[in-house]
Protein backbone atom coordinates (compact mmCIF):
# COMPACT_ATOMS: atom_id res chain seq x y z
CA UNK A 1 0.00 0.00 0.00
CA UNK A 2 1.14 3.57 -0.67
CA UNK A 3 0.00 7.14 0.39
CA UNK A 4 -0.64 9.97 -1.27
CA UNK A 5 2.05 12.72 -1.13
CA UNK A 6 0.48 15.15 2.00
CA UNK A 7 1.81 17.90 -0.48
CA UNK A 8 3.57 18.36 -3.92
CA UNK A 9 6.38 16.13 -4.22
CA UNK A 10 7.75 17.35 -1.16
CA UNK A 11 10.42 14.71 -1.11
CA UNK A 12 12.26 16.02 -3.94
CA UNK A 13 12.90 18.65 -1.90
CA UNK A 14 13.36 17.53 1.83
CA UNK A 15 17.40 17.33 2.40
CA UNK A 16 16.53 14.00 4.41
CA UNK A 17 13.29 12.75 6.15
CA UNK A 18 15.45 10.16 8.40
CA UNK A 19 18.77 11.93 7.49
CA UNK A 20 18.82 13.58 11.31
CA UNK A 21 21.53 11.79 13.17
CA UNK A 22 24.48 13.30 11.58
CA UNK A 23 26.20 14.35 8.23
CA UNK A 24 29.42 15.69 7.58
CA UNK A 25 32.29 16.13 4.63
CA UNK A 26 34.50 12.90 4.03
CA UNK A 27 37.50 15.72 4.23
CA UNK A 28 36.29 17.51 7.18
CA UNK A 29 38.08 15.90 9.41
CA UNK A 30 41.05 17.57 7.93
CA UNK A 31 42.17 20.35 10.82
CA UNK A 32 39.54 19.43 13.09
CA UNK A 33 39.60 20.08 16.68
CA UNK A 34 41.17 17.26 18.43
CA UNK A 35 39.49 17.61 21.40
CA UNK A 36 36.18 15.97 19.12
CA UNK A 37 37.96 13.07 20.18
CA UNK A 38 36.94 10.74 23.04
CA UNK A 39 38.04 11.57 26.48
CA UNK A 40 39.11 9.25 29.41
CA UNK A 41 42.49 7.92 31.03
CA UNK A 42 43.97 5.03 29.07
CA UNK A 43 44.08 1.52 31.27
CA UNK A 44 43.87 -2.24 30.19
CA UNK A 45 40.37 -4.05 30.24
CA UNK A 46 40.92 -7.59 31.11
CA UNK A 47 38.23 -9.76 29.14
CA UNK A 48 36.57 -12.83 30.83
CA UNK A 49 38.99 -14.80 28.89
CA UNK A 50 41.81 -12.79 29.98
CA UNK A 51 42.66 -11.41 27.14
CA UNK A 52 43.88 -7.68 27.52
CA UNK A 53 41.85 -4.63 25.44
CA UNK A 54 43.18 -0.62 25.51
CA UNK A 55 40.54 1.07 27.01
CA UNK A 56 39.35 4.53 28.10
CA UNK A 57 38.28 4.37 31.66
CA UNK A 58 36.15 8.07 33.02
CA UNK A 59 32.60 8.99 33.76
CA UNK A 60 32.09 5.81 35.82
CA UNK A 61 32.37 3.81 32.72
CA UNK A 62 34.94 1.93 30.64
CA UNK A 63 35.37 2.03 26.53
CA UNK A 64 36.73 -0.76 24.78
CA UNK A 65 36.37 1.14 20.97
CA UNK A 66 36.78 0.77 17.62
CA UNK A 67 36.76 -3.33 17.67
CA UNK A 68 36.75 -4.85 14.29
CA UNK A 69 33.70 -6.94 13.80
CA UNK A 70 34.33 -7.81 10.28
CA UNK A 71 36.36 -6.60 7.08
CA UNK A 72 35.61 -6.14 3.60
CA UNK A 73 37.12 -4.76 0.31
CA UNK A 74 34.83 -2.23 -1.81
CA UNK A 75 31.71 -3.42 -2.75
CA UNK A 76 32.34 -6.81 -1.19
CA UNK A 77 30.63 -8.76 1.48
CA UNK A 78 32.00 -8.51 4.64
CA UNK A 79 34.00 -11.54 6.02
CA UNK A 80 34.43 -12.62 10.44
CA UNK A 81 37.44 -11.57 11.45
CA UNK A 82 39.08 -13.30 14.95
CA UNK A 83 38.64 -11.19 18.07
CA UNK A 84 42.20 -9.61 18.19
CA UNK A 85 43.23 -7.96 21.45
CA UNK A 86 45.83 -5.59 19.93
CA UNK A 87 44.49 -4.35 16.50
CA UNK A 88 42.30 -1.29 17.67
CA UNK A 89 44.82 -0.10 20.05
CA UNK A 90 46.02 2.21 17.65
CA UNK A 91 42.61 3.63 17.54
CA UNK A 92 41.51 3.97 20.63
CA UNK A 93 40.77 7.81 20.51
CA UNK A 94 40.25 8.07 17.08
CA UNK A 95 36.67 8.20 16.04
CA UNK A 96 35.60 6.79 12.65
CA UNK A 97 33.38 7.06 10.21
CA UNK A 98 32.37 5.72 6.52
CA UNK A 99 33.36 8.13 3.84
CA UNK A 100 30.33 10.03 3.07
CA UNK A 101 29.39 13.62 1.86
CA UNK A 102 28.28 16.93 2.94
CA UNK A 103 24.78 17.27 4.43
CA UNK A 104 22.77 20.62 5.41
CA UNK A 105 21.56 18.57 8.74
CA UNK A 106 24.64 19.25 9.96
CA UNK A 107 24.05 22.58 11.08
CA UNK A 108 21.24 22.11 13.16
CA UNK A 109 22.78 19.28 14.82
CA UNK A 110 25.61 20.97 16.25
CA UNK A 111 28.04 19.24 13.30
CA UNK A 112 28.64 16.50 14.85
CA UNK A 113 30.97 14.73 12.72
CA UNK A 114 34.00 17.22 13.62
CA UNK A 115 37.08 15.58 14.25
CA UNK A 116 35.93 12.82 12.88
CA UNK A 117 38.62 10.30 10.59
CA UNK A 118 36.88 8.54 7.60
CA UNK A 119 37.72 5.49 6.07
CA UNK A 120 36.44 2.54 4.36
CA UNK A 121 38.08 0.08 6.62
CA UNK A 122 34.92 1.44 8.79
CA UNK A 123 33.14 -2.28 10.11
CA UNK A 124 34.06 -1.62 13.68
CA UNK A 125 32.17 -0.83 17.11
CA UNK A 126 32.90 0.42 20.49
CA UNK A 127 31.92 -1.21 23.81
CA UNK A 128 31.00 1.44 26.74
CA UNK A 129 30.09 -0.81 30.22
CA UNK A 130 30.36 0.39 33.75
CA UNK A 131 33.17 0.64 35.19
CA UNK A 132 32.28 -1.16 38.05
CA UNK A 133 32.24 -5.02 37.75
CA UNK A 134 28.71 -6.15 39.17
CA UNK A 135 29.49 -9.99 38.65
CA UNK A 136 26.77 -10.73 36.36
CA UNK A 137 26.46 -10.48 32.64
CA UNK A 138 24.46 -7.24 31.63
CA UNK A 139 21.95 -6.82 29.37
CA UNK A 140 23.01 -4.98 25.89
CA UNK A 141 21.89 -2.62 23.47
CA UNK A 142 23.42 -2.48 19.93
CA UNK A 143 23.07 1.20 19.08
CA UNK A 144 22.69 1.70 15.26
CA UNK A 145 22.67 4.96 14.23
CA UNK A 146 20.49 6.97 11.66
CA UNK A 147 21.25 9.32 8.74
CA UNK A 148 19.26 8.48 5.68
CA UNK A 149 21.55 5.71 5.19
CA UNK A 150 24.00 8.00 3.70
CA UNK A 151 25.29 9.68 6.85
CA UNK A 152 26.61 9.35 10.61
CA UNK A 153 28.65 6.95 12.43
CA UNK A 154 27.69 4.85 15.84
CA UNK A 155 30.53 6.70 17.93
CA UNK A 156 30.12 9.73 17.96
CA UNK A 157 30.24 12.53 20.36
CA UNK A 158 26.82 13.33 20.27
CA UNK A 159 25.87 9.27 20.70
CA UNK A 160 27.99 9.30 24.03
CA UNK A 161 26.01 6.43 26.38
CA UNK A 162 27.97 6.75 29.27
CA UNK A 163 24.99 8.81 31.05
CA UNK A 164 22.80 5.40 30.60
CA UNK A 165 25.74 3.06 30.89
CA UNK A 166 26.49 4.46 34.39
CA UNK A 167 22.74 4.85 35.68
CA UNK A 168 21.53 1.64 33.86
CA UNK A 169 24.42 -0.99 34.34
CA UNK A 170 23.59 -1.66 31.01
CA UNK A 171 26.74 -2.37 28.08
CA UNK A 172 26.13 -0.45 25.17
CA UNK A 173 27.47 -1.33 21.51
CA UNK A 174 28.10 0.95 19.02
CA UNK A 175 27.98 0.04 15.48
CA UNK A 176 29.44 1.48 12.24
CA UNK A 177 29.26 0.48 9.05
CA UNK A 178 29.11 1.32 5.08
CA UNK A 179 26.72 4.27 3.76
CA UNK A 180 25.51 5.49 0.41
CA UNK A 181 26.75 3.65 -1.98
CA UNK A 182 29.14 2.01 -0.38
CA UNK A 183 26.54 0.11 1.67
CA UNK A 184 23.92 0.09 -0.68
CA UNK A 185 25.33 -0.01 -4.60
CA UNK A 186 23.29 0.86 -6.97
CA UNK A 187 24.29 -1.29 -9.53
CA UNK A 188 23.82 -4.66 -10.19
CA UNK A 189 27.00 -5.95 -10.32
CA UNK A 190 27.44 -5.99 -6.54
CA UNK A 191 25.34 -6.88 -3.84
CA UNK A 192 23.00 -4.35 -3.03
CA UNK A 193 22.59 -4.42 0.51
CA UNK A 194 26.01 -4.64 1.80
CA UNK A 195 25.23 -2.28 5.01
CA UNK A 196 22.41 -5.14 5.79
CA UNK A 197 24.84 -7.38 5.60
CA UNK A 198 27.71 -5.48 8.00
CA UNK A 199 25.01 -5.34 10.48
CA UNK A 200 24.02 -9.32 10.58
CA UNK A 201 28.06 -9.20 10.59
CA UNK A 202 27.97 -7.08 13.47
CA UNK A 203 24.72 -8.75 15.20
CA UNK A 204 26.91 -11.87 15.16
CA UNK A 205 29.90 -11.16 16.84
CA UNK A 206 27.96 -9.42 19.55
CA UNK A 207 26.59 -12.97 19.90
CA UNK A 208 29.75 -14.15 19.68
CA UNK A 209 31.89 -12.48 21.60
CA UNK A 210 29.80 -9.90 24.08
CA UNK A 211 30.12 -12.49 26.99
CA UNK A 212 33.85 -11.63 27.19
CA UNK A 213 33.32 -7.85 28.29
CA UNK A 214 30.24 -8.57 30.60
CA UNK A 215 27.38 -8.50 28.18
CA UNK A 216 24.38 -11.26 28.49
CA UNK A 217 24.61 -12.60 24.64
CA UNK A 218 20.73 -14.02 25.75
CA UNK A 219 19.52 -10.38 26.92
CA UNK A 220 20.40 -8.51 23.12
CA UNK A 221 18.44 -5.08 22.51
CA UNK A 222 18.81 -4.30 18.60
CA UNK A 223 18.13 -0.21 19.08
CA UNK A 224 18.03 2.17 16.54
CA UNK A 225 17.15 5.36 15.00
CA UNK A 226 15.76 7.04 11.85
CA UNK A 227 16.97 4.65 8.51
CA UNK A 228 19.23 3.35 11.94
CA UNK A 229 15.54 1.69 12.85
CA UNK A 230 14.62 1.00 9.45
CA UNK A 231 17.88 -1.07 8.56
CA UNK A 232 16.83 -3.28 11.90
CA UNK A 233 13.72 -3.69 10.62
CA UNK A 234 14.95 -4.89 7.49
CA UNK A 235 17.46 -7.11 9.69
CA UNK A 236 14.13 -8.52 11.31
CA UNK A 237 13.51 -9.76 7.72
CA UNK A 238 16.48 -10.67 6.55
CA UNK A 239 18.26 -14.20 6.06
CA UNK A 240 20.44 -15.55 8.27
CA UNK A 241 18.99 -12.96 10.92
CA UNK A 242 17.31 -15.48 13.30
CA UNK A 243 18.10 -15.52 16.85
CA UNK A 244 20.34 -12.26 17.01
CA UNK A 245 18.79 -10.14 19.44
CA UNK A 246 15.71 -10.66 21.61
CA UNK A 247 14.23 -6.88 21.84
CA UNK A 248 13.84 -3.93 19.93
CA UNK A 249 13.95 -0.74 19.82
CA UNK A 250 12.78 1.22 16.85
CA UNK A 251 12.84 5.56 16.83
CA UNK A 252 11.20 7.70 14.34
CA UNK A 253 11.51 4.39 11.82
CA UNK A 254 10.36 5.97 8.41
CA UNK A 255 7.84 2.66 7.44
CA UNK A 256 6.39 4.97 5.22
CA UNK A 257 8.48 5.56 2.82
CA UNK A 258 9.79 1.65 2.71
CA UNK A 259 7.14 0.15 0.14
CA UNK A 260 7.31 1.09 -3.53
CA UNK A 261 10.62 1.95 -4.50
CA UNK A 262 11.64 -0.35 -7.23
CA UNK A 263 10.76 2.27 -9.92
CA UNK A 264 12.67 4.93 -8.16
CA UNK A 265 15.87 2.48 -7.73
CA UNK A 266 15.78 1.57 -11.51
CA UNK A 267 16.21 5.17 -12.38
CA UNK A 268 18.99 5.59 -9.94
CA UNK A 269 20.62 2.16 -11.35
CA UNK A 270 20.69 3.88 -14.38
CA UNK A 271 21.49 7.01 -13.63
CA UNK A 272 24.96 6.12 -11.64
CA UNK A 273 25.87 3.80 -14.04
CA UNK A 274 28.98 0.99 -13.46
CA UNK A 275 30.74 1.08 -10.30
CA UNK A 276 34.61 1.01 -10.24
CA UNK A 277 35.47 -0.69 -6.87
CA UNK A 278 39.13 0.95 -7.70
CA UNK A 279 37.70 4.35 -8.83
CA UNK A 280 38.52 7.58 -6.62
CA UNK A 281 35.91 8.25 -3.50
CA UNK A 282 35.04 11.71 -5.51
CA UNK A 283 33.80 9.45 -8.49
CA UNK A 284 31.82 7.24 -5.48
CA UNK A 285 30.31 10.59 -4.40
CA UNK A 286 29.83 11.93 -7.69
CA UNK A 287 27.46 8.72 -8.53
CA UNK A 288 25.65 9.11 -5.71
CA UNK A 289 24.52 12.23 -6.20
CA UNK A 290 23.38 11.40 -9.84
CA UNK A 291 21.65 8.30 -8.36
CA UNK A 292 20.17 10.94 -5.81
CA UNK A 293 19.22 13.27 -8.46
CA UNK A 294 17.42 11.03 -10.69
CA UNK A 295 15.25 9.67 -7.36
CA UNK A 296 13.71 12.98 -7.51
CA UNK A 297 9.95 12.58 -8.96
CA UNK A 298 8.79 9.80 -5.85
CA UNK A 299 7.50 11.67 -3.52
CA UNK A 300 8.66 11.08 0.04
CA UNK A 301 10.72 8.55 -1.17
CA UNK A 302 12.84 11.00 -3.00
CA UNK A 303 14.04 12.36 0.28
CA UNK A 304 15.75 9.09 1.75
CA UNK A 305 16.34 7.65 -1.55
CA UNK A 306 18.98 5.11 -0.36
CA UNK A 307 18.56 1.75 1.80
CA UNK A 308 17.21 -1.71 1.28
CA UNK A 309 16.64 -3.39 -1.95
CA UNK A 310 14.02 -5.95 -1.85
CA UNK A 311 14.17 -9.43 -3.68
CA UNK A 312 18.28 -9.31 -2.94
CA UNK A 313 20.09 -10.69 -0.95
CA UNK A 314 19.99 -10.59 2.70
CA UNK A 315 15.86 -9.66 1.67
CA UNK A 316 12.83 -11.53 0.00
CA UNK A 317 11.00 -9.84 -2.38
CA UNK A 318 9.08 -7.05 -1.19
CA UNK A 319 5.43 -9.07 -0.89
CA UNK A 320 7.09 -11.39 1.40
CA UNK A 321 8.67 -8.96 3.94
CA UNK A 322 6.06 -8.90 6.52
CA UNK A 323 5.26 -12.54 6.11
CA UNK A 324 8.87 -12.91 7.49
CA UNK A 325 8.22 -10.11 10.04
CA UNK A 326 4.97 -12.53 11.21
CA UNK A 327 7.07 -15.97 11.40
CA UNK A 328 9.92 -13.61 13.79
CA UNK A 329 7.16 -11.70 15.69
CA UNK A 330 6.67 -14.57 18.93
CA UNK A 331 10.53 -14.41 20.36
CA UNK A 332 10.52 -10.49 20.50
CA UNK A 333 9.75 -8.18 22.53
CA UNK A 334 9.65 -4.15 20.68
CA UNK A 335 9.02 -0.56 21.73
CA UNK A 336 8.08 1.36 18.33
CA UNK A 337 8.28 5.03 19.12
CA UNK A 338 7.54 8.63 16.92
CA UNK A 339 7.86 12.14 18.06
CA UNK A 340 5.10 14.18 17.56
CA UNK A 341 6.22 16.49 15.30
CA UNK A 342 9.06 14.80 12.99
CA UNK A 343 8.91 16.71 9.92
CA UNK A 344 9.45 20.09 11.66
CA UNK A 345 13.18 19.77 11.28
CA UNK A 346 13.13 19.77 7.33
CA UNK A 347 11.93 23.10 7.71
CA UNK A 348 15.29 24.12 8.84
CA UNK A 349 16.92 22.16 6.50
CA UNK A 350 15.51 22.34 3.18
CA UNK A 351 15.78 26.40 1.27
CA UNK A 352 12.18 25.18 -0.27
CA UNK A 353 10.25 23.79 2.60
CA UNK A 354 11.64 26.97 4.65
CA UNK A 355 10.40 29.18 1.98
CA UNK A 356 6.71 27.58 2.32
CA UNK A 357 7.26 28.31 6.37
CA UNK A 358 8.00 32.34 5.75
CA UNK A 359 5.11 32.79 3.32
CA UNK A 360 3.34 35.81 4.82
CA UNK A 361 0.57 35.06 6.85
CA UNK A 362 -0.45 31.36 5.93
CA UNK A 363 3.66 30.24 6.43
CA UNK A 364 2.87 29.33 10.16
CA UNK A 365 -0.43 27.73 9.48
CA UNK A 366 0.98 25.64 6.18
CA UNK A 367 4.18 24.54 8.63
CA UNK A 368 1.91 22.93 11.28
CA UNK A 369 -0.21 21.67 8.46
CA UNK A 370 2.60 20.16 5.85
CA UNK A 371 4.16 19.00 9.31
CA UNK A 372 1.19 17.00 11.00
CA UNK A 373 0.56 15.21 7.59
CA UNK A 374 3.98 14.20 6.62
CA UNK A 375 5.19 13.10 10.36
CA UNK A 376 1.48 10.79 10.21
CA UNK A 377 2.73 9.57 6.59
CA UNK A 378 5.61 8.85 7.08
CA UNK A 379 6.21 7.63 10.44
CA UNK A 380 2.87 7.13 12.79
CA UNK A 381 0.69 5.49 10.82
CA UNK A 382 3.03 2.57 9.27
CA UNK A 383 4.64 2.63 12.46
CA UNK A 384 1.91 1.61 14.24
CA UNK A 385 0.90 -0.51 11.56
CA UNK A 386 4.06 -2.47 11.98
CA UNK A 387 3.48 -2.57 15.84
CA UNK A 388 0.21 -4.38 15.56
CA UNK A 389 1.37 -6.16 12.85
CA UNK A 390 4.34 -8.01 15.26
CA UNK A 391 1.60 -7.86 18.25
CA UNK A 392 -0.92 -9.74 16.11
CA UNK A 393 2.03 -12.61 15.35
CA UNK A 394 2.68 -12.79 19.42
CA UNK A 395 5.24 -10.03 19.96
CA UNK A 396 4.93 -8.13 22.90
CA UNK A 397 5.01 -4.92 21.41
CA UNK A 398 4.63 -1.26 22.96
CA UNK A 399 4.21 1.80 20.91
CA UNK A 400 4.56 4.95 21.83
CA UNK A 401 4.96 8.76 21.16
CA UNK A 402 6.91 11.19 22.12
CA UNK A 403 6.00 15.38 22.43
CA UNK A 404 9.03 16.59 24.64
CA UNK A 405 11.04 19.51 23.55
CA UNK A 406 12.93 22.11 25.45
CA UNK A 407 10.33 24.56 26.86
CA UNK A 408 10.17 27.89 24.75
CA UNK A 409 11.42 25.75 21.15
CA UNK A 410 10.14 26.46 18.27
CA UNK A 411 10.33 22.82 16.66
CA UNK A 412 8.52 21.01 18.81
CA UNK A 413 9.07 17.74 19.21
CA UNK A 414 11.14 17.10 16.18
CA UNK A 415 13.35 14.43 15.04
CA UNK A 416 16.37 13.41 16.64
CA UNK A 417 15.32 16.00 19.50
CA UNK A 418 14.86 12.77 21.96
CA UNK A 419 18.52 11.75 21.16
CA UNK A 420 19.87 14.27 23.38
CA UNK A 421 18.48 12.87 26.08
CA UNK A 422 19.23 9.42 26.01
CA UNK A 423 22.78 10.31 25.12
CA UNK A 424 23.43 13.68 27.12
CA UNK A 425 26.92 14.43 26.41
CA UNK A 426 27.02 18.25 27.45
CA UNK A 427 29.89 19.47 25.46
CA UNK A 428 28.39 17.16 22.09
CA UNK A 429 25.43 19.47 22.32
CA UNK A 430 25.97 22.39 23.74
CA UNK A 431 24.43 25.40 21.96
CA UNK A 432 23.02 22.67 19.18
CA UNK A 433 20.22 24.77 17.24
CA UNK A 434 18.03 21.60 17.43
CA UNK A 435 17.76 21.82 21.01
CA UNK A 436 17.09 26.03 21.34
CA UNK A 437 16.58 27.90 23.42
CA UNK A 438 17.80 26.28 26.32
CA UNK A 439 17.23 22.84 25.90
CA UNK A 440 21.14 21.87 26.41
CA UNK A 441 21.53 23.13 29.65
CA UNK A 442 20.66 20.02 31.87
CA UNK A 443 20.39 17.08 29.77
CA UNK A 444 21.50 14.40 32.15
CA UNK A 445 18.70 15.47 34.71
CA UNK A 446 15.61 16.16 31.55
CA UNK A 447 16.32 12.84 30.33
CA UNK A 448 17.16 10.73 33.26
CA UNK A 449 13.05 8.67 33.15
CA UNK A 450 13.70 7.99 29.71
CA UNK A 451 17.46 6.90 29.97
CA UNK A 452 15.35 4.52 32.73
CA UNK A 453 12.80 3.51 30.47
CA UNK A 454 15.37 2.56 28.18
CA UNK A 455 17.29 0.51 30.11
CA UNK A 456 14.37 -1.39 32.00
CA UNK A 457 13.19 -2.65 28.42
CA UNK A 458 16.64 -3.83 27.44
CA UNK A 459 16.84 -5.70 31.31
CA UNK A 460 13.21 -7.30 30.93
CA UNK A 461 11.26 -6.28 28.04
CA UNK A 462 9.11 -4.34 30.28
CA UNK A 463 8.36 -0.07 29.72
CA UNK A 464 6.87 -0.02 33.80
CA UNK A 465 4.95 3.16 32.83
CA UNK A 466 2.07 4.62 30.47
CA UNK A 467 3.98 7.95 30.58
CA UNK A 468 7.62 8.85 30.57
CA UNK A 469 8.51 12.40 31.16
CA UNK A 470 11.27 14.97 30.90
CA UNK A 471 12.40 17.57 32.96
CA UNK A 472 14.85 20.28 34.11
CA UNK A 473 13.70 22.74 31.09
CA UNK A 474 12.22 20.37 28.94
CA UNK A 475 8.00 19.66 28.90
CA UNK A 476 6.02 16.18 27.36
CA UNK A 477 7.42 12.91 27.33
CA UNK A 478 7.09 9.63 26.28
CA UNK A 479 3.29 8.45 25.92
CA UNK A 480 3.11 4.63 26.27
CA UNK A 481 0.59 2.44 24.47
CA UNK A 482 -0.41 -0.59 23.51
CA UNK A 483 0.33 -1.85 19.61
Amino acid sequence: MTHPDPMPDVGSTATSISGASASANASASAGASATSGPSGERTSFRARSGAAFAALAGEGVVRIRNLRYATAGRYGLPRPVALDPDEAAPLLEIRRACPQPASPSARLLGEPLRGVEFDEDCLRLSITRPAEDRGERMPVLVWVHGGSHVSGAGDLAGYDPAALVREQGVLVVAVTSRLGQLGYPTDDAHPANLALHDLIAAFRWVRAHIAEFGGDPERVTAWGQSSGADAIAHVLAADGADGLFRRVILQSAPFGIRRGRAEMQERMRVAAGPLDPAAPIDDVFAAQADAKAAAAGSGLRSAMPFGPRYGRAPLPEEAAVERRWRERAASLDVLVTCNRDETSFFFEVDPKLAALAARPVVGRMLRRLVTSRTTDGVYRRDGRRFARLLASAGANVRFGEFDGHPAGGSLGSTHAIELALLFPAAEAWAGTPLLAPHGDEALVEAGSALRAAWGGFARDGRIADTAVPTGSGWTGGLRVLGA
